[in-house]
């Protein structure tokens, strides 16, 4: 069963500003992902507990993408993030990254509850 997908912020806009070739990768990796299934390059993001908020990662031309989703509500899957990587030290998240990419996903948790609390 396909999962709708829901653009979180500026994920979609920010996809977009992306080369072709990483957006095709990552669109694919999202589509999959509507599925049930998981890319090659899809691995779950650390620090975040389960397999439910999973990372793509693409390189091109020596520099690095992201695209941040959760597959952890039933109703959807959300795109949290994308965004090239700047730090060229280490393969860890920015802690700016991940300030958002905990924002949004605290966002999208009140729009599940509140969704709930109306349908009850």
């Amino acid at each position: 069963m396909e999962k709708p997908v829901v653009w979180i912020g500026t994920s979609k806009k920010d996809l977009t500003s992306f080369p072709d070739d990483v957006k095709r990768e990552m669109g694919y990796a999202i589509h999959l992902a509507q599925f049930g299934d998981k890319h090659i390059n899809a691995k779950p993001l650390k620090g975040y507990a389960g397999a439910k908020t999973l990372e793509v990662v693409e390189n091109h031309d020596s520099d690095t993408y992201r695209a941040v989703y959760t597959v952890k509500f039933e109703d959807a899957l959300y795109v949290l993030h994308c965004f090239q990587k700047k730090s060229k030290s280490g393969i860890a998240t920015p802690k700016p990254d991940i300030k958002i990419i905990n924002e949004r996903l605290k966002y999208v948790e009140g729009l599940i509850r509140q969704t709930k609390r109306k349908i009850r």
